[in-house]
């Protein structure tokens, strides 16, 4: 997905624009950098007149495919030391293109990429007026809020995300929740091109960490909350937390709308280095100066929730989000800051809330509703407090419910027995299976979370009755033969993920449809209204 008409511009000048990044920017082959018109890191997606940004891998050094990128048109490689050694030696008496030597080329590789393809140009109106959201919890659904409301609004959308990317009416699969840096800004490029307005962009802690929005510079940034997660990554919470900080300075975001629920998000308001809006969208409980905007009169409106969005000035913005789960009442909230932070007015605003109902949109795999009689629910939740914070939302008078979930292998390994405790706490029957194991041994993981629930119900005397089904698809069968018309039955874990990764092999598995096709067979309605379908 790269704009139709390229951005030629010299390679000197685009690496003369990136100043110190670019280093001495020492140059092998050719004395003479060639124009170019486009910027990679996959050597299997090189267009003629292309720079290949050859980067050290896990296990490989993108410099060993240097000669496939050659031949697939690259006029340039960008690359380390390291990597201009192996081009040299697998060159021999070959001719090459101009390596071009930077200290860090995954770094260099998103401002340089911005520059190629001139994806977000100076001045009012010349780009897509560009939104990104990251924490721990939320940032699909609150995209996928934004960009409904922003359509609402009349503008022509785009996505970044972990469900998919959308550029216009297009629409293609992610692998990650946010590319690779070069991939961005063609897509920004290819945005503005197309004449989009607005685009909203999911910013991983991965993204920040390996340089994936290096270059772009957002327009209104904001901030759901933090949680366990990605430990296994970050090592402490304090430096996952200094990771989703960085998105909040001056040259990544021009503003930012963070949510103050939490400690982590009131310390953020104070110390981010751009100008603030912040928003409260639950009770305080500590006494805390009162936020910019903050969310009152909560309210039951069928499967979701209206409330009031007020104003430190006074204004009042009335509200609706159809999904389940007060955290979307949060999402809602945030995603209509964002829009107010971007420069549209409270009243244009509140018209479009009023006529399209935005926040009701459904989200692939996000609290998604299957079936009615039980209720039948997958969601994403794949952490302690999502799935905490699920659980607890998803309970009705007189009813059970009925959780499945598991661990992500190879992740961080201390949440797992947390989850079983969470899932104990809050189930009536708990049915432990596995998740994407990746290399991992499933047992293990079963046996982690299986313990944290073992013991939430012995110290705390708890109900729970917890089993051990696998693999996933019977244990989603278990749950459906267990229930009754007026239980709930939540899927948890994997979400809109259609593949389940086992020792390198990657099995057909969407949790959607097991749990629709278990409904059938037992006799149960399905939901098939849109959005329901892969």
């Amino acid at each position: 997905m790269r704009p139709r008409t390229p951005h030629p511009v010299a390679l000197s000048a685009a690496l003369a624009a990136i100043g110190p990044l670019a280093g001495s920017a020492g140059s092998a082959g050719t004395p003479d950098l060639p124009v170019v018109t486009g910027l990679t890191l996959d050597s299997r997606s090189v267009l003629p007149g292309d720079v290949y940004a050859a980067v050290p891998g896990a296990t490989r050094h993108g410099a060993d495919f240097a000669a496939q990128a050659v031949r697939a048109g690259a006029v340039a490689i960008l690359t380390d030391e390291a990597g201009a050694a192996i081009v040299a030696r697998a060159a021999a008496d070959a001719a090459v293109p101009p390596v071009v030597v930077v200290p860090d080329p995954r770094r260099a590789a998103g401002p340089l990429a911005g520059v190629i393809f001139d994806s977000q140009p100076e001045g009012p109106g010349a780009a897509p007026t560009l939104f990104g959201i990251t924490g721990t919890n939320g940032k699909t659904t609150s995209t996928y809020f934004l960009t409904a409301l922003l359509a609402a609004l009349g503008r022509t959308t785009g996505l970044i995300g972990t469900i998919e990317i959308r550029a216009g009416a297009d629409a293609i699969p992610s692998a990650l929740t946010t590319p690779e840096s070069p991939q961005v800004h063609s897509l920004l490029a290819l945005m503005r091109e197309r004449g989009l307005d607005a685009a909203s962009m999911e910013v991983s802690s991965h993204a920040l960490e390996y340089g994936r929005v290096d270059g772009v510079r957002f327009d209104v940034a904001g901030f759901t909350n933090l949680t366990q997660d990605h430990l296994d990554l970050h090592g402490t919470m304090e430096d996952y937390f200094a990771v989703k900080s960085t998105l909040f300075t001056a040259d990544r975001c021009r503003q930012a709308v963070v949510l103050v629920d939490d400690d982590w998000g009131r310390r953020l308001a104070a110390t981010a280095g751009v100008p603030v809006l912040s928003l409260r969208t639950e009770p305080d409980a500590g006494g805390q100066p009162a936020a910019d905007w903050t969310v009152t009169a909560v309210r039951p409106s069928g499967l979701g929730h209206a409330f009031t969005l007020e104003g430190r000035a006074g204004e009042r913005l009335q509200v609706r989000t159809g999904l389940p789960g007060t955290f979307n009442v949060s999402n809602a909230a945030l995603a209509t800051v964002m829009v107010l932070a971007s420069g549209v007015a409270v009243g244009e605003l509140q018209r479009a809330l009023d006529d399209h109902d935005p926040f009701t949109t459904e989200v692939p795999g996000r609290m998604q509703l299957i079936g009615e009689e039980p209720a039948a629910i997958v969601d994403f939740a794949h952490n302690p407090d999502a799935l905490e914070r699920t659980l607890a939302s998803v309970r009705r008078p007189g009813g059970r419910v009925i959780s499945v979930f598991g661990a992500t292998g190879q992740r961080d390994e201390s949440k797992r027995p947390v989850m079983g405790a969470v899932g104990a706490r809050l189930s009536d029957i708990l049915i432990v299976t596995d998740d994407d194991p990746h290399d991992e041994d499933e047992a293990v993981i079963r046996r982690a979370v299986r313990a944290g629930a073992d013991a939430a119900i012995r110290e705390e005397g708890l109900a729970c009755e917890v089993l051990e089904v696998f693999p996933r698809a019977e244990a989603i069968e278990r749950a459906v033969a267990l229930a009754r018309p007026s239980d709930t039955v939540l899927v948890a874990g994997r979400g809109h993920e259609v593949w389940q990764e086992v020792k390198g092999v990657n099995l057909s598995l969407d949790d959607r449809e097991e749990l629709r096709s278990a409904l059938t067979r037992h006799g149960f309605s399905v939901l098939s209204r849109p959005g329901i379908e892969s």
